[in-house]
């Protein structure tokens, strides 16, 4: 029996069914291709989505000098364009993610075959997307909990994408709006916002190492944080180092000095509302441009948000101007005044409190329960249904905690109560300073340090102004025409009839000159109550509470006598609003903040023009500029001339609350307009002294510092020249004592001599 032999299937029957598994894949794809294209399976970006991602875009507020102050955010991004990048950035990203990206048309076949044999052989080489996949993926909504068909159909609706991305945007533009839509960690979404985070710069100011780290994150920002994992992120950093060396952007020389570099994280600093410059403002800004969208639409009917809608907000703020107003106050407060407040009080029971009644305990724990219920802990403790008793012994015990100081923050143990009563021996500031003609505020600083103390004492918080209140009485005064700076009066009490048939009669902290005749010029240099009294019997509380309507006061006003020594309670912003009146001719300007809003696409959406009316006329107002001159000169501003070096014409006034409570000062020069207060957060906190506590000593060396480093800087071009003259003649005698000295000679002349 003869054995049978196989029978060999022919050759050619192998390569059919290979040939049909080919084909069938091949159709099977592109069946595949055309369903995700035609959104069988889901929908697909548009191109408007393509070029205007889902994404939260940060809002960015500019100073107008061009420097960007800071953002609002629900995810800190805002978009760059390629011209923005550093090539050192561009360079080592191509050379760690995708270096064939110039030659590939968004999928990358050679880099898709090496992921395959990766899989078949267990030897993976780095993985197959392509820069163009990674912006398309990043341009889909992350899927949750997506099944593994629901996966595969997802890469092939990124393939697409990617594709599409390929046919319609530059390399340029793809490689910016991946780098627009990537996280880098620590809060920051695209490179821009990464790189003022890790390294306060701009995208095109990056160094060599900078760059490579950024490229290096993107992969795994947590893994390769260099905040977190400083080795992880260095040996991150000197990969693409390398790789940039392999593929020939950087030499093997350049590779061994910039690695061996070591991370420089000093100016890390996560961007939020609490850091950065102009804080207070930034804040302040916030609640106005809150209001301003709740009326103001885009196309499609619907509001502006400024925490996802990408708005350039160009404000008046001067960066510089700013620098050196946070400046001033560090300097002031930190160096001089509060440890002064420190020593002055040192060794007190009820430091820093006074008070003239006898129960000053009573008094002492009235502000501090006040304060422990009106803190963000009591009410947290309330809301969990905490007792009364529970929340005092929580503020009574003692936690870790960060203080303020102004030798930097402090990590202590205390209880919260104790750090109430820290923060209470804490004095703060206010500055506000505005352009002359425009109104604009070109410096803003509403206290001490935003992270620890919230409250604005710019525009939020209204105190008593003592006699920086004078010169809308004084303006009065000039603006009826009877009185002129060398007016004289007699320096003698005066008293002012109330309502009830009692006599108002203040005092006067000076006995220089009195029973002589004064010049209102010296009364108003040297502070005189008597004399304001006599002005204020001679025009009536009401008449100068309308002028100081005119000059931008909207704060109540009591029309009581005493007003003409500063009991009203007004805030820092119409203060120096009303103040500036003065300088810019008798014309009152609403001090703004805001100049144009424009959209993401650059588009203006808004802008803002200065409101002005006329307050008084133009002489009546240089009346009072020679008037308040007179306080720098000779008067309670006078050491700005012999401390401070400022002999430009500057006029002025300071101003004291009862028990030195509030210190004020009001500059005004040809070209700006400052105002500055200086108080504790309560007013029965202060110096006991009127030597230590007045608005001389408090406030007008913060003003004086700030218009040092303004003069000093060149480039900013602010005049220390005089103010203009109006334009119409003015036969005023301005020099007092040259006035008198000529009546003296005339009385000579006339053979009055003897009387």
């Amino acid at each position: 029996m003869t054995e049978e032999k196989p029978v060999r299937k022919p050759f050619f029957n192998y390569i059919a069914k290979l040939w049909l598994i080919f084909f069938l894949l091949l159709s099977g794809l592109t069946i595949l291709f055309y369903g995700v294209a035609d959104e069988w399976f889901g929908p697909m970006p548009s191109f408007k989505d393509l070029e205007n991602p889902d994404s939260n875009l940060a809002s960015e507020i500019y100073s107008s000098d061009g420097v960007l102050l800071g953002t609002y955010f629900i995810e800190n991004r805002s978009n760059i364009e390629f011209r923005d990048l550093s090539p050192n950035l561009v360079n080592a990203l191509l050379a760690i993610e995708d270096i064939r990206f110039t030659e590939h048309s968004g999928i990358d076949l050679r880099a898709l075959g090496r992921v395959a044999w990766g899989v078949i052989t267990g030897n993976s080489k780095g993985g197959g997307s392509t820069l163009t996949q990674q912006l398309a993926k990043n341009l889909f909504p992350r899927g949750q909990n997506l099944s593994k068909p629901q996966l595969v159909i997802r890469k092939f609706q990124e393939w697409v994408t990617a594709t599409k991305l390929e046919r319609n945007y530059s390399k340029e533009e793809i490689m910016a709006m991946y780098l627009n839509t990537v996280p880098f960690g620590s809060h920051s979404f695209g490179i821009r916002a990464a790189s003022r985070t890790f390294f306060n710069k701009t995208t095109d100011s990056l160094l060599l190492e900078e760059a490579a780290l950024m490229a290096g994150v993107v992969n795994a920002p947590t893994w390769y944080s260099p905040v977190r994992n400083p080795d992880r992120a260095v040996k991150r950093r000197n990969l693409v180092l390398s790789q940039m060396n392999t593929y020939g952007f950087i030499s093997k020389q350049v590779y061994d000095s910039v690695s061996s570099i070591p991370l420089d994280m000093s100016n890390y600093g996560i961007q939020d509302h609490t850091s950065g410059q102009a804080t207070y403002f930034r804040e302040f800004l916030r609640a106005e441009l809150r209001r301003w969208a709740l009326t103001n639409f885009k196309a499609d009917g619907s509001t502006y948000d400024i925490y996802r809608d990408g708005l350039k907000i160009y404000t008046t703020i001067d960066s510089w101007l700013q620098t050196y107003a946070e400046s001033a106050v560090r300097q002031h407060l930190g160096d001089e005044l509060q440890p002064a407040f420190f020593k002055h009080w040192e060794g007190h029971k009820h430091a820093p409190f006074v008070f003239p009644s006898r129960e000053i305990e009573e008094e002492v724990e009235k502000i501090m329960l006040q304060a422990m219920r009106r803190s963000e802990r009591y009410r947290s403790l309330q809301n969990e249904g905490a007792s009364p008793a529970e929340i005092l012994e929580s503020f009574k015990t003692p936690i870790r905690m960060r203080v303020f100081s102004w030798e930097g923050s402090i990590d202590t143990i205390m209880t919260p109560l104790d750090s109430i009563r820290y923060y209470k021996s804490y004095l703060q500031a206010g500055l506000m300073s505005v352009e002359t003609s425009t109104g604009y505020v070109r410096a803003y600083v509403g206290g001490n340090d935003y992270r620890f103390f919230k409250y604005d004492h710019v525009t939020q918080a209204r105190r008593q102004v003592g006699s920086t209140f004078k010169p809308f009485l004084y303006t009065l005064a000039m603006q009826e025409g009877e009185y002129s700076p060398c007016y004289k009066v007699p320096n003698i009490q005066y008293s002012v009839q109330l309502f009830d048939g009692s006599f108002w009669s203040p005092r006067t902290s000076s006995t220089d000159r009195v029973g002589e005749e004064v010049t209102l010029k010296w009364a108003l240099a040297n502070s005189n109550n008597w004399i304001s009294a006599y002005l204020i019997k001679r025009f009536s509380p009401e008449s100068v509470i309308q002028m100081a309507r005119k000059m931008g006061v909207t704060a109540p006003i009591d029309p009581v006598p005493a007003i003409a020594l500063g009991t009203p309670d007004i805030s820092l912003y119409e203060m120096v609003g009303a103040m500036n009146t003065l300088a810019n001719k008798g014309v009152y300007v609403k001090p703004s903040f805001i100049t144009r809003i424009e959209d993401k696409n650059g588009n203006v959406i808004a802008r803002f023009l200065p409101e002005k009316s006329e307050a008084l006329d133009e002489v009546s107002a240089y009346k009072m500029i020679e008037l308040m001159k007179g306080v720098v000169e000779s008067g309670t501003g006078i050491r700005l001339r012999f401390k401070y070096g400022l002999n430009n014409p500057i006029a002025g006034k300071t101003g004291t609350t009862q028990n030195q409570s509030d210190g004020w000062f009001m500059g005004i020069t040809p070209e700006l307009t400052t105002g500055v207060w200086v108080g504790a957060e309560d007013r029965s906190a202060h110096f006991r002294t009127i030597t230590l506590g007045q608005g001389a000593n408090t406030a007008l060396p913060i003003w004086a510092l700030y218009m040092q480093q303004v003069y000093a800087d060149k480039q900013l071009n602010i005049s220390q020249g005089d103010f203009d003259k109006p334009m119409q003649s003015v036969d005023i005698e301005f020099d007092c004592d040259a006035y008198d000295s000529k009546q003296s000679l005339n009385r000579q002349n006339a053979g009055f001599d003897d009387f």
